[in-house]
């Protein structure tokens, strides 16, 4: 499983653990950048991640900047993404069972690293349910496609 994984200046040495975690773990991982912890714009790395999520170019993605919630929202401008905000480990597992999140975002101002990990590994390890979550998710979906 591929995983792209981008962020703004704030989030730069959380992405390094992140990434190097989710290698660990096996993952293929693509980082997008930013690379820089010069001031950047959040909205360009988020949509970064959305776009190779949508293309296949990565299963999954992760979108880390100050608080997380810049870059969701980002991230969820971009037709077919469900960028989640999670900042404890509950919200992300739950976020893949009845969400089918393909997007998970966090704060690098609100979460430390250790809590970082136990975030992205709840959400990875959790599978999507199915059945009327998917009733749900087909309803966000129109809802996108009628603007």
């Amino acid at each position: 499983m591929k995983i792209a994984i981008g962020n703004d200046h704030s989030a730069v040495e959380l992405r390094e653990v992140i990434s190097a975690h989710l290698k660990e773990r096996g993952y293929e991982v693509e980082e997008v950048g930013t690379f820089s912890t010069q001031s950047s714009n959040y909205p360009e790395w988020g949509e970064k991640v959305a776009r190779k999520v949508v293309a296949g170019e990565a299963d999954l993605g992760i979108a880390i900047c100050g608080t997380g919630v810049g870059i969701s929202i980002a991230c969820n401008k971009v037709r077919g993404i469900r960028a989640v905000v999670c900042s404890e480990p509950y919200s992300a597992k739950l976020s893949r069972q009845h969400n089918n999140a393909n997007v998970l975002c966090f704060g690098a101002r609100v979460v430390g690293t250790e809590l970082a990990k136990m975030i992205v590994d709840e959400w990875l390890d959790a599978e999507f349910q199915g059945g009327r979550h998917q009733m749900r998710i087909d309803m966000i979906a129109k809802i996108e496609q009628d603007g």
